[in-house]
């Protein structure tokens, strides 16, 4: 051979240098490297038709590329084999290189078999192993279940277990309630523990849809800690077909249903005569039961005579009708009435007796009113003749947000987009006699067609003037903030006065009758031109609304509107906050951006 061929095939990665040897095996390695027949025999010293003819014989033409590859595998592994001595990186290309080898012997095997498995081993491992169980949506098997049932009557109070036992053996149960005493939170509990014992339908309803799906959290949450599962959808479908239903009081999606019913915070609920035909027949079979419970509003709202017997006997004959005791001393332990519905009154007094301690009777008795606290926690109604606000004038007020505001995003980062929203506050007094704080966010009308609506509102309790003033600032990265008005009286001078660091236009109110007197003129006019909008579950903001009355001043010269034990800022937060924030409302209107404020004009 040659000398310049010698020196290319040495030079050569993939010449092994038996090959020398053998110029055959050097051409076909150099045409399967894409040379030429003639510059193959030119740099080996062959003739050009030995070569062709070469070619021809073992026809390198048709190798496949595995063959050709196979080739060259073959002779660098044949010259690292013969080095001596090896280097390091030697011995990682052999090992290579052999990698290499076994995966040309997998793609022989598979061309053979068309198996996947021969090209890849992990398909048999895979496939071999154990495959995991689907998890079946919203399923408790049953230790879970076990589990669950265990939690939730392990959690009751004495109470709460009453109402337990009276749902297993009446199908109509009636409770009257105090606040906050885990009225919705047991019946969450109560109703999804049921319907993966039972496969039985649940509804749930309240005067707001929002309203009605804290019992959807309750619930979720509930399963979440107990069993780790977390239950998806709306509504709930469980994995033995029972459906949760949670919905609002708009007659036209609340049909159609079938199931055992939960009717929330029923004395709050506006027209509530035409909504409980509807509530009854999703719950007239005789197997489905129905709950209503409540805390209560004005004796002249249209559920008080459901709840006292008075629609009962109404529609009797006089030999047929039938006495009615609804005291709190014939309802305390529970009974059945003439109507087939078992009734109860529970008061704080009465869950504190069963073994609720989360109150702390004696500062709340500080913080509220006598007739508020007869009201929202004695389970006493309230004879609202006498107040500013009555049920009849506030109702109207109440509505569905999330059937009816379909362009506000509650969770979004900017609920009302770019537009301006007012804040109203009232502070926390001061003394034994100081009461709540209370906030509220009002998206204004931009019309005399549209409605003022309350999107947001808050109570503060316990808070120094400081965090009340910075409570208030983290609105301003939700909202545009265009109006924020502070009744200045005792505390609210404080706060006030960090507000003005970052909000210089804040309005002061300086409560005495004549400016409160102002801002329940208007409040009342917006209301009665239907102009006043928030959402039916904020049965808070009712009553703070019906807590205010107009009485005489101590000197006897002139009217002033109360609401509680202090005189000077009076009580019902909520209602006062949401005035401070009408009041921004010029004069004659929202026209255009025209006219003064009721308070400009009268400062």
């Amino acid at each position: 051979m040659p000398a310049a061929a010698r020196g290319y095939a040495g030079g050569m990665t993939t010449m092994p240098p038996d090959t020398l040897e053998s110029p055959r095996l050097t051409a076909r390695h150099l045409y399967w490297q894409g040379w030429r027949v003639a510059r193959i025999a030119e740099l080996i010293g062959e003739k050009a038709a030995t070569v062709h003819s070469w070619k021809q014989r073992d026809r390198w033409a048709e190798a496949t590329p595995t063959e050709r590859v196979e080739g060259a595998l073959e002779a660098r592994m044949v010259q690292l084999i013969a080095k001596e001595p090896k280097e390091g990186r030697d011995y990682k290309e052999l090992d290579l290189l052999g990698r290499q080898m076994e995966r040309i012997a997998r793609v022989h095997r598979y061309q053979e078999s068309g198996k996947e498995a021969d090209l890849n081993p992990a398909i048999n491992a895979r496939n071999e192993a154990p495959r995991k169980r689907k998890q079946r949506r919203n399923h408790l098997d049953e230790e879970q279940l076990e589990l669950l049932k265990a939690a939730f009557h392990d959690s009751l109070f004495e109470y709460q277990a009453t109402w337990y036992d009276a749902g297993q053996k009446h199908r109509i149960r009636n409770i009257l309630k105090s606040r906050q005493i885990g009225a919705t939170w047991f019946f969450a509990r109560e109703a999804i523990v049921d319907a993966f014992e039972t496969g039985r339908n649940k509804i749930f309803l309240s005067a707001s849809k929002a309203q009605a799906h804290i019992f959807k959290n309750y619930i979720v949450q509930f399963v979440k800690d107990t069993c780790d599962v977390e239950l998806k959808g709306d509504p709930l479908v469980l994995d033995n077909g029972a459906e949760l239903h949670f919905l609002g009081t708009n007659s036209k999606t609340a049909q159609g249903y079938h199931g055992d019913v939960y009717l929330d915070e029923y004395f709050w609920i506006h027209r509530f005569q035409e909504f409980r035909k509807v509530t009854s027949g999703m719950a007239m079979h005789k197997k489905w039961r129905q709950t209503y419970f409540s805390t209560p509003s004005s004796l002249g709202h249209e559920a008080y005579p459901f709840w006292s017997g008075e629609l009962f006997n109404k529609r009797r004959a006089k030999a047929d009708r039938a006495d009615f005791d609804v005291s709190h001393a014939a309802c305390a332990g529970g009974q059945l009435c003439a109507d087939g519905q078992w009734r109860q009154i529970v008061t704080v007094e009465d869950a504190i007796a069963g073994g609720c301690d989360l109150f702390d009777l004696e500062q709340l008795r500080l913080e509220y009113s006598d007739e508020e606290f007869a009201n929202l926690l004695m389970c006493q109604f309230v004879d609202d003749s006498q107040s500013a606000f009555p049920l009849a004038m506030v109702h109207p007020c109440m509505v569905d947000s999330w059937e009816v505001w379909d362009d506000y995003r509650p969770f979004a980062p900017r609920p009302v987009g770019d537009r301006g929203v007012w804040i109203g506050y009232d502070p926390t007094g001061t003394g034994e006699d100081g009461d709540g704080a209370g906030l509220v966010v009002v998206l204004p009308a931009r019309s005399a067609e549209e409605k003022h609506r309350v999107l947001e509102r808050h109570r503060l309790k316990g808070e120094d003037y400081e965090a009340q003033a910075a409570f208030i600032k983290r609105f301003r990265d939700t909202y545009r903030i265009e109006h924020i008005g502070i009744d200045v009286s005792g505390l609210g001078e404080a706060v006030a006065e960090h507000v003005a660091k970052w909000f210089p236009t804040v309005t002061r109110y300086r409560y005495d009758p004549a400016v409160k007197g102002r801002l329940v003129m208007q409040a009342q006019q917006i209301m009665r031109k239907n102009r006043l909008e928030f959402d039916a579950g904020w049965s808070d903001l009712a009553q703070s609304f019906m807590a205010i009355k107009r009485e005489l001043t101590p000197s006897g010269r002139q009217y002033t509107y109360t609401s509680g034990r202090s005189k000077a800022t009076g009580h019902a937060d909520l209602a006062w906050a949401t005035m401070h924030a009408l009041s921004h409302e010029p004069i004659d209107g929202p026209a255009e951006g025209a006219g003064q404020s009721v308070m400009e004009i009268y400062e």
